[in-house]
């Protein structure tokens, strides 16, 4: 849903025109999401359902608002980056505590994996992603979000074995298919050429 909230989103504070073209491409792109990661035994909650929406609509609002407030000068791409992972963390802190406390015993692997999440999968990927959202329109941007699930689940089964289906696959392709033609600018319709 994020691709779709972002194009409305862009509409309503940096007063774009609405991409018809690239709303389509999200709702294709969204269709090919549900093919990777809904099973024949998912059951739809709704409280994720919300939980799921109302993180879209928070992600999509921040790259609104980041595409058009940009980085404050003297601020290097990395650093807003990190600096906004760091807020993320600080506010995320209490109520995984509350919720989940202290996790017991915390060995080399889980201090290298956290460690290779915090800066490859976090601060390195938002530093690039931010730096995407200052030179590309951002509904296209958005559209780059649909590769995480798929690579996800492109992963689930080269590490951990997971089976792939063929709707699977339907969905692999509607989801690049989509996420690569909203990319490119909606075509122009033709002149009327009156005899």
């Amino acid at each position: 849903m994020q691709p779709i909230m972002i194009a409305f989103l862009a509409v309503a504070i940096l007063h774009e025109r609405l991409s018809v073209w690239r709303v389509c491409w999200g709702v294709v792109g969204m269709i090919g999401v549900a093919l990777v990661v809904l099973g024949p035994d998912a059951a739809m909650s709704p409280v994720g359902i919300v939980a799921g929406l109302a993180g879209a609509a928070s992600m999509g609002t921040g790259v609104v608002l980041t595409k058009k407030w940009g980085r404050p000068d003297g601020v290097s791409p990395i650093g807003l980056a990190g600096w906004q992972l760091t807020a993320a963390g600080l506010v995320l802190l209490p109520p995984a505590l509350l919720i989940d406390g202290v996790p017991p015993g915390i060995d080399r692997t889980a201090v290298l994996g956290y460690t290779w999440l915090g800066l490859v999968g976090a601060l390195l990927t938002y530093t690039i992603w931010f730096a995407g959202i200052r030179r590309l329109p951002v509904t296209a941007t958005a559209l780059l979000g649909l590769l995480s699930p798929v690579v996800a689940a492109v992963l689930g089964a080269l590490i951990a074995g997971e089976a792939l289906t063929s709707v699977q696959f339907l969905g692999f392709a509607l989801a690049l298919i989509a996420m690569v033609a909203g990319q490119l600018p909606s075509p122009q319709p033709r002149a009327q050429i009156s005899s």
